[in-house]
């Protein structure tokens, strides 16, 4: 008999601490249908200001000079030499590659086999598409003896290494 009490005490202490339950009706479809803006919506950077009050982002402000486009051309070139070389050991050609590469190109490019990239050597000097307007990334040609590679260099700030993002092989 001890046990049926003590259960009923334990469901009733339990029922006694419980949250009360929500006693208010329910809103009208016809007031969830109508929420009420705090701020005027802006689809577009130049629609206005994204966030009103707000600071300029981080991208904002780094200008190219001479020394950031000699720096992206050095390593475009330097880790196309390293990347045109399809008789070296994987495991060599991977780590020769990856001091150039940014985190997610060092994953993307740790299965490639070396054999399998027709380029052997660089035959030129790199050549930088330049977007003034964007100082964090920049496109590069380097021309090889398969054709002319395309390499993305992406920075994360003004004094900030150039690391390569993406090696692309001629397009013939």
């Amino acid at each position: 008999m001890k046990k049926p009490v003590t259960l009923i005490g334990v469901a009733l202490l339990c029922v006694s601490c419980a949250p009360a339950g929500n006693t208010t009706a329910a809103p009208s479809a016809s007031a969830a249908a109508s929420p009420t803006s705090s701020a005027p919506v802006s689809l577009s950077a130049n629609s206005g200001p994204q966030a009103p009050g707000g600071t300029i982002p981080a991208t904002i402000g780094i200008t190219w000079d001479q020394a950031s486009k000699d720096e992206a051309m050095d390593v475009a070139e330097n880790a196309m030499t390293d990347f045109a070389r399809p008789t070296v050991e994987d495991k060599q050609w991977a780590n020769d590659l990856a001091r150039w590469l940014t985190p997610q190109a060092t994953a993307d490019y740790s299965a490639v086999d070396p054999a399998d990239i027709p380029a052997s050597r660089v035959t030129g000097t790199a050549t930088l598409s330049v977007d003034e307007t964007n100082g964090f990334g920049v496109m590069a040609a380097v021309p090889t003896n398969a054709g002319t590679y395309t390499v993305q260099l992406l920075r994360t700030g003004k004094d900030a290494p150039w690391k390569v993002n993406r090696l692309t092989p001629p397009t013939s």
